[in-house]
């Protein structure tokens, strides 16, 4: 049973009941004021309510732990016992903080803007989930944790507390990491015989090499670029296989993310030229440089900059990515790239006016293997893969990745970034240096902001 069955079902029984639990404190003083009778059903309906749930949550490996609005523990079934460590006369009543604590595959403590419990609390809304998260036990120990956490309301819509769905999935774990390292062996071992093939295509095609015929030109052709496409899909899929499992090379540094999506815009434009679309980059609140515009049409704007710290090999991977889609399922029209931010965050985007992605492909879209199918995008290839590694990327800067679309109108993909501020960017830049100088394999280039 996977843990969307679970919220399915134990929600369903459970929310309520336990939700109603938590705001009979509130209540009970009327509720006693009602005529004996009614109040005699209340308490045997509840009472039974309670016996069907207690049987259920006793039964389920799975933890459910039911928290108060104000942090503390209400109910800790034998599952979420036998996961943390605790038992369910510990648990009750502590702070959620003191029992579920989760640690990422560093076994560092999740900051405030990634646990998803934190984030319930400080803006209740909707299913927070995560599969990727550990969680250290009291014995500490570090077990592999698939968490849901679903906020409460009483019948005012007033916040009252979460309900968190706890899942060990070492054993799960294990098994993606078995197939991680299969597909990454296969990839790896077929990529030779693939690039052999390539090159022994492209000799063929190349006219100071062999003469062949308008027919023969065409075959070769259409095997040249399914033979790229191949080579293309192995790829992917190493890429993905090394993300998942923390195998994927990061060298960062740091970079302004403005000059460098400014000279990205400028290699990636013939690409726009090629499809008959335009292309801008924007930058700031309100600054447009327009990529189509000649020698000499261009105008001078003072912009802002834009610290990051990522790796610009990686980070142009996801940009390309994006802009590659944006222009696959574009007909007409522009794409544009933009950048703003705030003291804490670097925004960047991608903006199209495509087809648009349907409302119940989105949440979807970044899970591996995944493809909108539809009229309008079944006809172009794809390994499914792309806004997965995107994401993977992403995410191992500590950004966000996510897309808003209208169906017939476009779609801008968001990417988040912590932005450093003038004085951190000097000091990783004193920092690099000093790498640099001890023999480091990348130099920094400065900025001059920082001379």
């Amino acid at each position: 049973m996977n843990i969307e069955t679970l919220i399915n079902i134990v929600l369903g029984i459970i929310v309520v009941v336990l939700g109603i639990l938590l705001t009979l404190k509130i209540r009970g003083s009327k509720d006693r004021v009602h005529s004996q009778k009614p109040g005699i059903n209340l308490e045997t309906n509840l009472r039974d309510e309670r016996l069907k749930s207690g049987i259920i949550l006793n039964a389920i490996e799975d933890g459910v732990v039911l928290i108060d609005r104000d942090g503390a523990i209400q109910l800790f079934n034998p599952g979420a016992a036998v996961i943390t460590g605790w038992s369910e006369d510990e648990a009750r009543k502590l702070e959620y903080k003191s029992v579920i604590k989760l640690v990422n595959d560093r076994g560092e403590p999740y900051s405030v803007d990634l646990n998803p419990l934190d984030k319930i609390f400080a803006s209740p809304s909707t299913t927070i989930r995560d599969n990727n998260a550990n969680l250290l036990t009291r014995n500490g120990k570090i077990i592999p944790l698939s968490i849901s956490v679903s906020p409460l309301f009483d019948d005012k819509k007033i916040f009252n507390g979460a309900v968190a769905i706890i899942r060990d999935v070492t054993k799960e774990r294990i098994e993606e990491k078995q197939r991680s390292e299969f597909i990454s062996t296969a990839s790896h071992e077929m990529r030779t015989p693939v690039a052999a093939i390539e090159g022994y295509l492209a000799l063929a095609l190349n006219d100071k090499v062999s003469t062949i015929d308008s027919r023969a030109r065409d075959y070769l052709e259409k095997a040249h670029d399914s033979t790229q496409h191949l080579g293309k899909l192995f790829q992917d899929l190493l890429t993905s296989a090394k993300a998942e499992d923390g195998r994927l090379t990061s060298h960062p540094r740091l970079i302004d993310l403005g000059e460098f999506m400014e000279q990205l815009s400028n290699d990636l434009r013939f690409i726009a030229d090629k499809k008959g679309l335009s292309l801008e980059f924007n930058i700031g609140s309100s600054d447009i440089i327009d990529a189509t515009l000649g020698a000499g049409g261009s105008h001078k704007v003072i912009k802002p900059f834009y610290y990051i710290k990522v790796d610009p090999d990686r980070m142009r991977e996801v940009i390309t990515n994006l802009f590659d889609n944006a222009v696959k399922y574009t007909d007409q029209g522009k794409i544009t790239l933009g950048l703003t931010g705030d003291n804490q965050i670097a925004q960047l985007y991608i903006k199209d006016t495509g087809v648009g992605i349907p409302a119940e492909d989105i949440p979807h879209l970044f899970q591996k293997f995944y493809r909108v199918d539809n009229s309008a995008t079944r006809t172009i290839g794809g390994t499914g893969l792309g806004l997965y590694i995107c994401r993977r990327i992403v995410e191992l800067y500590q950004g966000r990745i996510w897309v808003e679309s209208n169906m017939g109108k476009g779609s801008t993909f968001f990417i988040n970034l912590p932005r450093l501020s003038t004085g951190q960017a000097k000091i990783e830049q004193e920092k690099e240096s000093v790498t640099a100088a001890a023999g480091s394999q990348y130099t920094p280039t400065p900025s001059p902001v920082l001379q």
